[in-house]
Formats: structure tokens, C-alpha cells, sequence
């Protein structure tokens, strides 16, 4: 074999082992939160020795789960991880110590990390004990795979995916308001899994007051559900609702604006439901507003469920990234519409990319990137 054909060979196998972690990452989704999701992989002499993900937040980081398995065999070893190891305490130590300290010769980091307290800190400490560090390997994949958590350290908001469940002609609800159910089985069991791997839901008080949704991933009994929030700006909500309910009350948040009554607080504050007094904007909440608090309390990655007015107001602020629509084989001719305006000229649309259009028991599930 030459010089040439072995590296041709040896570039294949570091991609075909940064993808086992970037699936291995992937496992740790909804979990991970504020921490990033994370995979790698220990090789020594082109076989696997020990590979992990970071499963949850106060757990083992991917790389001491990896390092760990594969023992006295990583010495001398290369580790392939989806995200730069850390340097600094935190809940765990600092993976650039379990990484020297277990020998290893080689580090292929897929993307750099940009929290200010790593964001380089953690490659120079490993090449000035002497490892071999390459870094960019499937980085847009990994930077895709961490995109709320990139977005929330680079810019202070977090990734907004916009859930919508319509008919084909655009529906939420018909003229009585009557949502339920638009769409099959098969796509709401497939919203609940969404749900998961977000760290927060949100909705308007409309939605929660004309359909009482509980806002909980539905998808096994050990799954970590994400902050509900009910943006309820005036705080005028009974007190009856399922999610202040005393078993779903100590995950509930309300954003109202700071105009708020004080006694309405008061009751929610006895329920165990948290209220967030923000700024506002056109006399509602401010949708930047609670953008940046939902990242300061560690959400990362927020799902937007309704309704259209609170949809739309977060779509004009420029805070939607993503809309996944499940569209359902259904003609009403009429009733509410998903996205309640303002109409805009075509010239002026919000523009998208569609990455994937798949089909879902009955109905089709699209996911959309919108253009910045």
C-alpha cells in the first residue's frame, strides 16, 4: 500500500469514528442541558477500546465515560470527540485531565467549544503536554448537532423550533376552534418525541386556556421534561389549569410583564408555578425578552407550540430558526389559520430551506430552516 492510499485509509476511519460519536452525542439529547451533547470514541491500532456519551447533566462528560471504558488501553490511543474536552471545574472535573492522565497520544476534535471558559483554552492545555490535536473534523455536522447550544453562547438566544400541526390549507383549528385532533397518532406520539429534546415548550394563553394542554413529553417513564411556559402577559389565567396542577406546578413558568397584577402572582406563587415579570413590547411580553431569560435559566433549545399570535410575534422579532409542520390530509375552507399575520407583500415572505419532508402514520412531517 502507499504513502498515499494509507492516508486515503486513515482519513476514512477518523471520519467513520467522529460519526460513531456524533451518533453516540446524540443519545444524550434532552438530557445534557445546560451542558452540551457530546460523544467519543477511544482507538488504539484501528479498533474501538471505549467509547461514551454524556448522558446527563452531573454525569460522567463523554470523554472520562470513553476513557473509562477503554482502561489501560488508551494509552498511547487517539479519542475522537464531537465538541472540544473542557479545562475548567464545574460539576465534573476537567476532561483535559482525565485525558492526559489516562495517555492518551492523539485528540480529533470535531468543533471547538464556544463557551467563553473553554472556546480554546482546552486544545492549547493538551498540545502543551504533547498530544496530538486536530480539530475541524465533520465540524458542520457537529456545529449543526450542537445549534442551540452554539446559538445560545454566541448570541444570548436560544434555537427556536416552531411546532405547528395544520390541515392542507393551513389550519389550526376549525371556526368553532375545535383542534383536536387534526393530525394522527403517529405524529403526535412524533411531536411528543420533539418535545424531549427540547429543554423548554412554550405557549400563549390562548392555547393553554382553550385547550388545557399538560406540556409533557409523553414518551416513557425516565424522560426529563422540559420547562413549560405560558407566556400570559396580563396574568388573567385561572388558577385551575392542568399545568399548575400540583403535579405539573413546580415545572410551570408564567411570563407575564411587569404591570402584572401582584395578587394574581401571588396565587400562582402558592401553587408552586414560578413567575417571570419581564419587559414588554407593544404592551405584551417582549418576545427578546424572554429569549434571553430562557437561556439565562439554561434553555437552549426552546419548541414554540401556539398559537398563531404568539408564533407570529416571535417570527417578526426574528427569534424563529426552525418550523417543523406536521400537515394532516384535511380541507376545512376556513377557521384559524397558523400564523396570524401581519400579511407581508411576497417580495418580503420569511424564506426557508426544507431539510427533510417525511411521512408520519397518515400525515407528512416537514422540518424548515428559515433564513436569517
Amino acid at each position: 500500500m502507499t504513502a498515499k492510499s494509507k492516508s486515503a485509509k486513515s482519513g476514512e476511519l477518523d471520519i467513520a469514528f467522529m460519526n460513531r460519536a456524533l451518533r453516540l452525542a446524540e443519545r444524550g439529547r434532552g438530557s445534557t442541558s445546560p451542558n452540551p451533547i457530546v460523544g467519543a470514541v477511544v482507538v488504539k491500532r484501528g479498533r474501538v477500546v471505549g467509547e461514551g456519551w454524556h448522558r446527563a447533566l452531573g454525569r460522567d462528560h463523554a470523554e472520562v465515560e470513553a476513557l473509562r471504558r477503554a482502561g489501560r488501553a488508551a494509552r498511547g490511543a487517539t479519542l475522537y470527540v464531537t465538541l472540544e474536552p473542557c479545562t475548567h471545574w464545574g460539576r465534573t472535573p476537567p476532561c483535559t485531565d482525565a485525558i492526559l492522565a489516562a495517555g492518551v497520544a492523539r485528540c480529533v476534535v470535531a468543533t471547538r467549544d464556544p463557551d467563553p471558559r473553554v472556546n480554546g483554552r482546552g486544545l492549547r492545555r493538551l498540545r502543551a503536554a504533547g498530544v496530538s490535536v486536530e480539530v475541524g473534523l465533520l465540524a458542520r455536522e457537529a456545529d449543526v448537532q450542537l445549534a442551540g447550544y452554539r446559538r445560545a453562547h454566541l448570541s444570548g438566544l436560544p434555537r427556536v423550533t416552531w411546532k405547528v400541526a395544520a390541515t392542507l390549507d393551513g389550519r389550526i383549528a376549525d371556526a368553532q376552534g375545535r383542534s383536536r385532533w387534526i393530525t394522527g397518532a403517529a405524529a403526535r406520539a412524533d411531536g411528543h418525541r420533539l418535545r424531549a429534546e427540547h429543554d423548554a415548550i412554550l405557549v400563549g394563553a390562548g392555547t393553554a386556556r382553550s385547550d388545557d394542554p399538560r406540556l409533557t413529553a409523553r414518551t416513557g417513564a425516565h424522560v426529563r421534561q422540559p420547562l413549560r411556559v405560558i407566556v400570559d402577559s396580563k396574568l388573567r389565567l385561572g388558577s385551575g389549569l392542568r399545568v399548575f396542577s400540583r403535579s405539573l406546578a413546580a415545572g410551570t413558568v408564567v411570563a407575564c410583564t411587569r404591570a402584572a397584577a401582584r395578587s394574581r402572582e401571588r396565587v400562582l406563587a402558592a401553587l408552586g408555578v414560578r413567575v417571570w415579570r419581564l419587559a414588554a413590547a407593544s404592551g405584551r411580553v417582549s418576545p427578546v425578552a424572554l429569549a434571553r431569560r430562557l437561556v439565562a435559566e439554561g434553555c437552549h433549545d426552546v419548541l414554540l407550540e401556539g398559537g398563531a399570535t404568539l408564533g407570529a410575534a416571535w417570527l417578526r422579532s426574528r427569534l424563529v430558526q426552525r418550523v417543523v409542520l406536521y400537515s394532516a390530509p384535511l380541507v376545512l375552507g376556513g377557521g384559524r389559520a397558523w400564523c396570524d399575520g401581519p400579511a407581508r407583500p411576497l417580495a418580503e415572505a420569511v424564506r426557508g430551506r426544507v431539510v427533510s419532508a417525511t411521512r408520519v402514520g397518515g400525515d407528512t412531517r416537514t422540518l424548515v430552516e428559515l433564513e436569517d
